[in-house]
C-alpha cells in the first residue's frame, strides 16, 4: 500500500488545493512554483496553523476534528459531494447533518425581515416551524403571532387548517411541492425524533399528506410563484425565493415579493389602512 493510500484525506486535500485559482480567493498570483493555492493560504482560509495543515496533508499530527475539517472544506469551497468524500476518507462516514439551534432569530435578522415592508418574509426551521416573520407575512400569509407556538407550522397549516387551504389557488400543486421540499430538508438534516413524530402526526391526520409522503418524491423549493385567493386582498401573485441563513443551516428565509404591480398595490394599501398594533 502506498503512502498516498495511508493518507487518503491529505492526498485528496492536496489535489483540491492544487486545482484552485489563487486569484479567485483574493490572493496575488505573481510567480509561483506550483499551481493552485499554497498550504499557508489554505490555512489562512480555514483559520488554522500553517504547520498543522502541512502535517495534515503529509499524514502527520493526528486526525483532525470534524470542526476543523469543516473549516478546511469551507475554505477550499468544496462542493457537498466533495465534502462528503473528504469526511468518508477521514472518518469512514459522511458528515453528520443533524441541525438544531435555538428557536429564535437574532434582532439583526428580525430587522432584515421588517425592512421588507411590502414583501412577506418568514424564517422557518427544517421541520417547517415558522419562528420569525414580518408584518406583511402576518397580513398576507398567516398571523403567526395569533397562533400558539406549536401551530406555527407550515405543514400543519397546509393539511389541517381550512383557511390556509382555501386561500391557495392551486392547493394540490402547492401541497405536493411543500411535501417534496420537506422530504429534501429531512434528508439534508437527518431523520430525528422530531421529524418522525411530525411525519406520523401528519400521516394520521391527513390522508393527502400520507399519500404524498408515500410517493417518495424529492424536490427543491428555491424559488417559484404563489397565487392566493386572499379574503381581504382578493387575487394576488407572489414570487418567492428561499435562502439558507448563514451560520444556521437549520433555518431558511423565504421572501415573497409581489409578482405584479396590482398585487403590490393591494398589499401596500391594506398595510397602510391597517396600522400596526
Amino acid at each position: 500500500m502506498s503512502d498516498e493510500d495511508h493518507n487518503a484525506p491529505g492526498a485528496f486535500l492536496k489535489a483540491c488545493r492544487l486545482r484552485l485559482d489563487p486569484a479567485s480567493f483574493g490572493f496575488v498570483t505573481g510567480r509561483r512554483r506550483t499551481p493552485g493555492l499554497r498550504r499557508e493560504e489554505v490555512a489562512q482560509l480555514a483559520s488554522i496553523s500553517p504547520t498543522w495543515y502541512t502535517w495534515l496533508e503529509q499524514g502527520r499530527g493526528g486526525a483532525p476534528s470534524k470542526e476543523v475539517l469543516n473549516r478546511i472544506a469551507s475554505g477550499l469551497r468544496l462542493t457537498a459531494p466533495e465534502r462528503d468524500h473528504l469526511f468518508i476518507l477521514a472518518f469512514g462516514h459522511p458528515p453528520e447533518n443533524h441541525f438544531r439551534g435555538p428557536d429564535t432569530v437574532t434582532p439583526r435578522l428580525q430587522r432584515v425581515l421588517d425592512a421588507m415592508t411590502d414583501s412577506p418574509a418568514i424564517i422557518k426551521t427544517v421541520t417547517w416551524d415558522v419562528i420569525a416573520w414580518n408584518r406583511a407575512a402576518a397580513a398576507v400569509l398567516t398571523d403567526y403571532g395569533a397562533l400558539p407556538r406549536e401551530q406555527r407550522n407550515i405543514l400543519r397549516l397546509m393539511f389541517s387548517d381550512s383557511r390556509a387551504r382555501s386561500i391557495q389557488a392551486e392547493w394540490e400543486s402547492v401541497a405536493s411541492v411543500v411535501v417534496n421540499a420537506f422530504r429534501a430538508d429531512v434528508a439534508r438534516a437527518g431523520r430525528s425524533r422530531e421529524t418522525e413524530r411530525l411525519i406520523e402526526e401528519l400521516s394520521l391526520a391527513s390522508p393527502e399528506f400520507a399519500a404524498l409522503w408515500r410517493r417518495n418524491d424529492v424536490a427543491g423549493h428555491a424559488e417559484g410563484i404563489k397565487h392566493l385567493h386572499h379574503p381581504q386582498l382578493e387575487d394576488i401573485a407572489l414570487e418567492f425565493s428561499t435562502f439558507i441563513v448563514d451560520g444556521r443551516p437549520d433555518l431558511t428565509m423565504m421572501v415573497f415579493n409581489p409578482a405584479d404591480g396590482q398585487s403590490q398595490q393591494r398589499i401596500r394599501q391594506w398595510l397602510n389602512t391597517h396600522p400596526a398594533a
